[in-house]
């Protein structure tokens, strides 16, 4: 089976931000959709190791920023490989406001936001869905989504093996992040420590 088919569904990328007891975070999330127009409901899919789900379990308040093609890698770095338990996402951020709910959402990079109101949880094991109320949305560019595949191709830069004295070192790269795990197999549990992917979602470096 070559899992690598999935990457061939169509997913956008967004950041995914909360706020509890005065405390800004937010996360890469890939999974958002709308599940119904009357009333306007969307769902959102979150690992459970991000602190940012954590967040929404206890407060059911987010929002979404919807990013676009001319998002830097930069945003991406700072959402998505770094823990809101460690530091804060927003420090030195400019380019972002607050909603009604107080959440932030950013202000560049991005097409449209939503905020929503969780109605519903779904346990999915290693994540969890959340179903919710549209409490508001509105469009804010006309630049065009960031998709996975866009993401992969023209944003992520393209990891480098790592070097070792007498050669090249051996090991198994992260296709999300390109985050190299070095040794000649990777645990069937592995979990990268940057994006949170599985082992399934890394490649030999040959």
């Amino acid at each position: 089976m070559n899992t690598k088919a999935m990457y061939n569904l169509s997913y956008g990328l967004f950041v995914l931000t909360a706020r509890e007891n005065g405390k800004d975070n937010g996360c890469i999330i890939n999974t958002v959709g709308q599940v119904t127009s009357s009333p306007n409901r969307i769902s959102i899919t979150v690992n459970k190791q991000n602190y940012t789900h954590d967040m929404i379990m206890r407060t059911h308040a987010f929002n979404v920023s919807i990013l676009t093609e001319k998002v830097p890698f930069d945003i991406f770095k700072r959402f998505g490989f770094q823990s809101g338990k460690d530091v804060n996402k927003f420090d030195g951020l400019l380019e972002y406001t607050r909603t009604g709910n107080s959440i932030p959402r950013l202000t560049a990079w991005t097409n449209a936001w939503l905020s929503g109101w969780v109605i519903q949880e779904i346990d999915l094991g290693t994540h969890t869905m959340f179903i919710a109320e549209v409490a508001d949305c509105e469009v804010v560019g006309n630049d065009p989504s960031v998709t996975y595949a866009y993401y992969q191709e023209h944003i992520k830069p393209k990891p480098q093996p790592p070097k070792k004295e007498g050669g090249e070192a051996k090991g198994w790269r992260c296709t999300v992040c390109g985050y190299v795990y070095e040794g000649e197999e990777l645990p069937p549990d592995f979990v990268c420590p940057l994006c949170k992917h599985g082992a399934q979602d890394f490649e030999k470096i040959e």
